[in-house]
């Protein structure tokens, strides 16, 4: 069994913060596709690089990013949208950064790296106390629920 927290509002600041910065980062690269780009320029942009499915691919890429990045910021279903993340981030691993080497200003993958480890941190700890699922269903599994003796095996 884990020790009971001793500071959890920090650790909910912690989660805070962290899901403000990384929504706010999908949320703007999510609005430059749809707004700037457009669908058929990033659809286009996926068939060159070889993504499969380019279209939906595109869709789901521009709608993960913008509404998930929303979602990460005011705390909504995060580890759902995180988990998106995650596979968003391992997409663009595989398809576009993996054979560029580490470093980003190769066009390597350390950035997409730190995103989809974030992203997997946020879907297996939730939104924290400071966020519409933590006003939504109350406090993370575990922290109101009651002691149990432990039977010896």
């Amino acid at each position: 069994m884990l020790p009971p927290r001793r500071f959890p509002a920090l650790s909910d600041t912690g989660l805070l913060i962290g899901r403000v910065a990384i929504g706010a980062m999908f949320a703007a690269h999510g609005w430059k596709k749809f707004s700037d780009q457009g669908h058929s320029e990033v659809a286009a942009g996926f068939d060159e690089l070889g993504i499969p499915l380019p279209e939906i691919s595109a869709y789901f890429t521009t709608y993960v990013e913008l509404v998930g990045g929303i979602a990460l910021i005011i705390g909504l279903l995060v580890p759902v949208v995180a988990l998106l993340h995650a596979v968003n981030m391992a997409g663009a691993f595989y398809y576009v950064h993996m054979d560029q080497g580490f470093f980003l200003d190769k066009g390597g993958y350390e950035y997409v790296m730190v995103l989809f480890a974030a992203s997997l941190l946020l879907a297996g700890t939730g939104a924290g106390r400071f966020s519409l699922d933590g006003l939504l269903w109350g406090r993370r599994r575990g922290e109101n629920a009651p002691e149990r003796e432990s039977v010896p095996a």
